[in-house]
């Protein structure tokens, strides 16, 4: 707290003892009811206040995760919760969420995740493995016919399928290296086809 502020809040707290000095005068009479409204009215205010101080965070959930510029450009991506950030990519005509991860080889589809874009896992090869923070996984690899954000679109693209428990597919360097600049600034992600 600064020295601007001790002000304030010795004002607001004068105001406070002012009003609510009032409201007990005026509601003597029905103390019990006058208190349990004013604490419905204290709990709407709790809440405005509330609602207020997360809106940044809530309009970034409900608001769109990625945008394209005017000019078919630029893909600017908000970092997510967590720090990350998340793109939604066109997989075979399928719109998944992607977790970009640099320090991702390759594009890693969960097993639901392959399924969604028309690959059966039960019949791929899982001949690879990958090391992974919760252990070594098994890998099978394959290629989808397109993955496309945005103005780009990129044919024939090599994937991954995590046979291991994993929440969400990750987009890795053999996808974002395919894009002549991929720039963080200001929060968000800048990928430029």
């Amino acid at each position: 707290m600064d020295s601007q502020d001790f002000p304030r809040l010795i004002y607001l707290l004068i105001l406070l003892v002012a009003v609510g000095g009032w409201a007990l005068a005026e509601a003597r009479a029905n103390l019990g009811k006058s208190l349990r409204m004013m604490l419905a009215w204290g709990m709407i205010l709790l809440g405005l206040v509330a609602g207020y101080g997360l809106w940044e965070d809530v309009r970034r959930d409900i608001a769109p995760r990625q945008t394209v510029s005017a000019d078919g450009g630029a893909i600017e991506v908000p970092r997510g919760p967590g720090g990350h950030f998340f793109l939604t990519v066109n997989v075979q005509g399928t719109p998944l969420e992607f977790i970009v991860d640099t320090g991702a080889t390759d594009v890693v589809l969960t097993l639901d995740d392959a399924r969604a874009v028309g690959l059966d896992p039960d019949n791929l090869p899982f001949l690879g493995s990958a090391r992974t923070a919760n252990g070594p996984v098994k890998t099978a690899f394959t290629t989808v016919e397109f993955m496309a954000v945005g103005p780009a679109r990129y044919d024939r693209v090599q994937v991954a399928v995590n046979g291991g428990e994993m929440e969400e597919s990750l987009l890795g360097m053999t996808f974002l290296s395919r894009f002549d600049k991929i720039e963080i600034s200001n929060g968000s992600l800048i990928l430029t086809p």
